[in-house]
């Protein structure tokens, strides 16, 4: 959490943090040359010497002030500029305490790597203008569908909670080969770990020396068979990092424009024409607030 008094959010940008570990380096700009070395030495002098490097006290960072551990660093990220990838988002939904959006394609959730202003919250923030808009999940990058979006800091919790209690009852549909091997509807229960690239996460296989307890858990229902794809729909009842990409895969069944399972594909081949065919598609809750029933839908559809 970011301190309010810190650094405000820049045209719908948030500072980003840095715990300062053990080290030799003798200045502070010593330490940001080397951990982010993508970024000239120039451009972080420039940015303490305009105020954007500062600690958690709101007092700012120079060039030449010896290194001391154990501080955090809030500072501006900085990308040159991004052209718009994805098509515009749709807000189904807004009231005095949430903002339900319709993520589409190719467009993340939140600042990370090469996205920061062409982020589905840094939109939201700057559309509604809401600096304290902060999302309640994710959903992959590549996932088009519903995000839900706390708009008071002290409302966040309440709603969080109730993902991390599981009470929060999503659906998902997706588009993958059709088959005759697997009778449905059917439960996929498997230990998901990570895999051997950070981009991925695979099953644990059944025959370890000390198998663990199943972590996911997906029922998957048959929709409708059209020549050789058909449509599922998918009910995680957990929520383990690509999860449902992951047992759709295992089970023989890929949907359709994964370029992560079965195969890691290059991270720059996003391809307009096949996107990832997986939509997060409903999602109920008991409001904590109101005690009122949520039920949101996409308008979005995947297409064979």
């Amino acid at each position: 959490m970011v301190p309010p008094a810190v650094l405000a959010v820049r045209d719908g940008v948030g500072p980003s943090c840095v715990a300062l570990p053990a080290g030799t380096w003798p200045r502070m700009i010593d330490f940001f040359c080397e951990r982010f070395a993508h970024v000239p030495p120039a451009q972080w002098a420039e940015r303490m010497a305009a105020g954007d490097v500062v600690n958690e006290h709101g007092s700012r960072i120079s060039p030449e002030q010896v290194y001391t551990p154990g501080q955090k660093i809030f500072y501006y990220r900085s990308l040159p500029p991004e052209s718009q990838q994805a098509p515009e988002e749709t807000v189904l939904f807004e009231d005095d305490w949430l903002v339900v959006a319709d993520k589409p394609h190719f467009l993340s959730v939140t600042p990370s790597g090469r996205y920061l202003q062409e982020t589905l919250l840094v939109r939201l923030r700057r559309r509604l203008g809401l600096d304290d808009l902060a999302p309640l999940h994710r959903i992959d990058r590549e996932t088009a569908g519903l995000v839900l979006f706390a708009k008071r800091a002290d409302a966040r919790g309440r709603y969080q909670s109730l993902f991390a209690a599981r009470e929060v009852r999503k659906t998902y549909q997706a588009i993958a080969a059709s088959t005759q091997r697997h009778r449905f509807p059917l439960v996929r229960e498997s230990t998901i770990v990570p895999g051997d690239n950070f981009m991925r996460m695979r099953e644990e296989a059944s025959g370890a020396a000390a198998p663990r307890t199943p972590n996911a858990h997906t029922r998957i229902e048959l929709l409708q068979t059209q020549g050789l794809l058909a449509r599922y729909r998918l009910h995680p009842l957990t929520g383990k990092r690509h999860q449902l990409r992951v047992h759709m895969a295992a089970l023989g069944l890929p949907i359709v424009g994964d370029r992560i399972y079965p195969a890691l594909q290059p991270e720059d081949s996003d391809d307009p024409r096949n996107p990832l065919r997986l939509l997060a598609e409903t999602i109920a809750f008991v409001d904590p607030i109101s005690g009122a029933p949520r039920h949101f839908a996409s308008r979005q559809t995947l297409h064979f």
